[in-house]
């Protein structure tokens, strides 16, 4: 019976944070606009977090280079996790700092019309706000996927979306479907344009 009715306060939790989502429609809708505008013109789509938010940008890149939804085929986008392979990043973190982890291979990898998507629920994260300054100063589109108050990201974010929680599992949930939301609407702007 306990495990009932903590299953049934977070589950209360997490649809009342789902609901508040909607306040974020005016830049949810202004990243799915530039995100489709600089697909068009040849850009990527770059993914970077820590933990459980590593394993978002991961999931949420391959969405785009393999499929989104089972019903559309459509060529792959191009889109990349800086959280690299076990390699890059056990390298990096020995021969420079994990402050370093992300900000390497951006170095290696960011051109002119690509998006950085930040995703940390803290938003303090050095490594997150370090390729954050990055895409800044190289003029690249950023988007934050935020929590709680945004921390010292949402200062380096053009776009924020801040789901307004201190919980990490209640963001996360609301970042995998915030990820979810944006791509498929890009996604139908792109199949709509090939067709």
């Amino acid at each position: 019976m306990k495990h009932k009715e903590i299953f049934l306060k977070q589950l209360s939790q997490n649809i009342e944070i789902h609901l508040e989502l909607e306040n974020l429609l005016p830049e949810i809708e202004k990243a799915i606009t530039i995100i489709y505008k600089k697909i068009n013109l040849g850009g990527k789509i770059m993914f970077c977090g820590n933990g459980g938010s590593a394993a978002d940008s991961q999931h949420l890149s391959a969405e785009y280079l393999v499929r989104l939804r089972p019903n559309i085929n459509r060529k792959p986008i191009p889109a990349i996790s800086l959280a690299q392979d076990t390699s890059t990043l056990t390298a990096c973190g020995n021969d420079y700092k994990f402050s370093d982890i992300f900000v390497r291979p951006f170095q290696a990898l960011a051109k002119k019309n690509d998006v950085l998507i930040a995703i940390t629920t803290s938003g303090n994260s050095l490594n997150v706000l370090k390729v954050l300054k990055q895409a800044r100063s190289k003029k690249i589109t950023t988007v934050g996927f935020l929590g709680n108050s945004g921390g010292k990201c949402k200062n380096f974010c053009d776009i924020k979306l801040l789901v307004p929680s201190k919980s990490t599992a209640r963001t996360q949930e609301c970042h995998i479907f915030l990820g979810h939301f944006i791509l498929e609407q890009v996604e139908n702007l792109i199949v709509k344009r090939n067709n």
